[in-house]
């Protein structure tokens, strides 16, 4: 048997901190939109890190939500949208498209070219690019959501909002529990 000798520190401020979990991403999603337009900053949202993160911190241990809920080495990442991974996806795919008829034009630009055998060109190129673009693209957006569907089925989804006061803390606790998170509570600590 192997034991891991890594240790990890993780620094602590006592700043209070609501807990949540869902059992969907929409509910989840919304919660954080709902967050974000009552004042909450970005920094003050967190969810529990990926797989990769999990082992690093916590070893290979079977977790569940409710077991990380208060735990202050459960690893944290940041909530990423899903109008962001469409954007990354848009991005990735335009630019395989960009550099494939970048190069493609780059190689018809002689002063013998017709400006239509440049178009063609660039068109030609272009298009396995994309493919390739389009290909990874996929790999992003599927990673996102295999990301929360391995969280859900270990029990859901879990966020942290970082409160600064009771008022906040009344507020975050108001939005999670609306949209339908459950095991809301406050914990007196927050990860710095």
């Amino acid at each position: 048997m192997t034991t891991d000798t890594k240790t990890h520190h993780t620094t602590y401020i006592n700043v209070p901190e609501a807990v949540g979990v869902f059992d969907s991403f929409d509910s989840l999603q919304a919660a954080i939109y709902d967050l974000r337009m009552s004042g909450f900053s970005r920094a003050d949202l967190s969810l529990l890190g990926d797989e990769t993160a999990m082992k690093e911190k916590l070893g290979s241990a079977f977790w569940r939500s409710a077991d990380l809920e208060d735990n202050p080495d459960a690893p944290r990442a940041a909530f990423v949208s899903e109008e962001a991974i469409g954007e990354l996806e848009g991005a990735i795919i335009g630019g395989f498209f960009f550099l494939g008829s970048y190069i493609a034009m780059a190689a018809m630009l002689t002063p013998i070219s017709t400006l239509a055998a440049s178009i063609a060109a660039i068109a030609i190129g272009g298009g396995p690019a994309a493919v390739i673009g389009a290909l990874l693209a996929r790999r992003v957006g599927q990673h996102h959501k295999d990301y929360y569907a391995n969280q859900i089925e270990n029990g859901g989804i879990l966020l942290w909002v970082r409160t600064v006061d009771k008022t906040k803390e009344e507020l975050a606790v108001k939005i999670l529990k609306g949209h339908s998170g459950r095991d809301v509570h406050v914990h007196p600590w927050s990860e710095a």
